[in-house]
């Protein structure tokens, strides 16, 4: 059997993106091509994410992002095997544009529509970049979603746990803006902390010895909050201090939540994890990624974290679960909607800010 050749295209959020990956008969990937476009510069100005300018934004490049990727990868589209549109979850208007395009190219080149699930593009990246086998554990941490997911096979996860407000990524930037630190918030807390003294504030750690893998980031974010409005007007150490004794609660946070996790998937599966997994933006932040390394090896369980540029969103994970989906006979019409929710685990309450 020939290799699966699988053009992805992504468009969720802020990155305009579109991939070739292979995929072999016996289940390993290779990316022949990854084109991603940031929006940042385009919505800095706004201090966050304007839906109706990022829809715009896709629309005036997807076209020529997707035309790079099939040259990068020197494929022609009728040597595909499928087509992969992201159609949800996310903002609408982005997600519209993506998929829209898939069933463009899918209809015009005669090829099988994959209609893949943002999340689960990001829960099986793990399968592309290191061949992790099933049943694994997966943190999947982002600006709209914290959840501890067992991802049993394709299409098959159970949510062990959510956020029950922020979700991680929405707590850094949020931090961020508070303190006056520039668009994107994440990486600039990140660098703040660096620089600053994780002791002099002793911040909460909301959920930490909970039984239930589940977790909150409110009252830590207005923890910094209300420490901030006492010491203002910022010195810049004040800022870095800040940052600093944030994300080491985060840090916190994150390893308590995945031991209670890692106890949640053996008692619902009766074996631990293949591995503990990462997935989604946060996890490109370095103390979250060194912290987590220790995390595995006391679960005496391997840890899967993908390269930061995988991390975040890309259309080599939307070709790719794609491919996992089409070499299972799983593709979709060209009636298929798109979707501003679509949790993973239809069976779990949605979190009312989860976004998924």
């Amino acid at each position: 059997m020939a290799d699966l050749l699988v053009l992805g295209i992504e468009s969720t959020c802020d990155e305009t993106s579109a991939a070739v990956v292979a995929r072999s008969p016996s289940g390993a990937g290779q990316i022949r091509s990854n084109v991603v476009r940031s929006q940042v510069e385009i919505h800095s100005p706004y201090g966050g994410v304007v839906p109706e300018i990022a829809a715009r934004a896709h629309v005036e490049i997807l076209d020529h992002v997707i035309a790079e990727a099939m040259r990068q990868a020197n494929v022609s589209y009728q040597e595909l095997s499928a087509v992969a549109g992201a159609a949800g979850p996310g903002l609408i208007g982005g997600v519209i544009v993506g998929i829209t395009t898939a069933k463009a190219i899918a209809l015009a080149a005669r090829k099988p529509l994959v209609a893949v699930n943002h999340l689960e593009a990001h829960a099986l990246t793990a399968r592309l970049t290191d061949g992790v086998a099933f049943p694994y554990l997966l943190l999947l941490v982002s600006g709209g979603h914290t959840q501890l997911l067992a991802v049993e096979d394709v299409g098959r996860y159970t949510r062990l746990g959510t956020t029950l407000d922020d979700a991680v990524g929405e707590a850094f930037d949020k931090v961020a803006k508070m303190l006056s630190l520039p668009y994107p918030g994440g990486p600039e807390v990140e660098k703040q902390a660096a620089q600053g003294d994780a002791r002099r504030f002793a911040f909460p750690r909301p959920m930490m010895g909970r039984r239930e893998p589940d977790f909150s980031l409110s009252g830590l974010k207005t923890a910094v909050r209300l420490e901030a409005e006492r010491l203002a007007p910022l010195s810049e150490q004040d800022v870095a201090d800040l940052c600093a004794s944030f994300q080491a609660a985060v840090l916190d946070l994150l390893a308590d939540r995945v031991r209670a996790g890692a106890k949640a998937f053996r008692d619902r599966l009766g074996r631990g994890p293949t591995a503990l997994v990462v997935a989604g933006g946060v996890a490109a932040n370095t103390p979250i990624r060194e912290s987590l390394v220790r995390v595995a090896a006391d679960l005496n369980t391997r840890l899967a974290l993908p390269t930061r540029d995988l991390c975040t969103d890309n259309g080599a994970m939307i070709a790719w679960a794609g491919a996992e989906r089409f070499a299972l006979g799983m593709t979709d019409d060209l009636t298929v909607s798109p979707r501003a929710r679509w949790p993973l685990d239809p069976a779990a309450a949605a979190s009312p800010h989860a976004r998924a």
